[in-house]
């Protein structure tokens, strides 16, 4: 048998074995990246088949895109301020925090409250009238 070229059909086990060489891809990793529509197969007489090129299709297909910067140190571009508008004091980060830790002081202070009374108040004691009443069972 000769040198295996990029479009020769491969069972599933020796595919992953040749484009992964060194472990980590597995024959039901291949079928879930078939299943996901990002590897190209074909069955011959009941048996898998994919190609070399199509697993190369197949990891540029899952490539991670890098993620945007959520913050950066270069500072932010200016927008023009309107005219009616005052400027600010100190930074918006400093102010966030500060109500951010007033919330929570609000919320503390809250929660230490005594819940209110939810009963009627009582105006004072009723009288009632008790009647004693003889037991009419013999063992007392």
């Amino acid at each position: 048998m000769g040198e295996i070229a990029r479009t020769t059909p491969l069972r599933l086990a020796d595919a992953a074995a040749l484009a992964f060489p060194n472990g980590g891809m597995t024959v039901s990793g291949l079928r879930r990246e078939r299943d996901r529509g990002r590897l190209v197969t074909e069955f011959v007489a009941g048996k898998e088949y994919t190609t070399l090129d199509a697993i190369d299709r197949m990891r540029k297909l899952c490539r991670a895109q890098p993620r945007a910067l959520v913050s950066t140190s270069s500072l932010p571009v200016a927008t023009p301020r309107a005219a009616s508008s005052p400027p600010l004091d100190g930074s918006s980060e400093t102010a966030a925090k500060c109500s951010a830790q007033d919330a929570a002081k609000a919320t503390l202070q809250a929660l230490i409250k005594p819940s209110p009374t939810t009963s009627a108040p009582r105006t004072g004691r009723r009288e009632t009238n008790v009647v004693s009443m003889r037991s009419q069972s013999r063992t007392s």
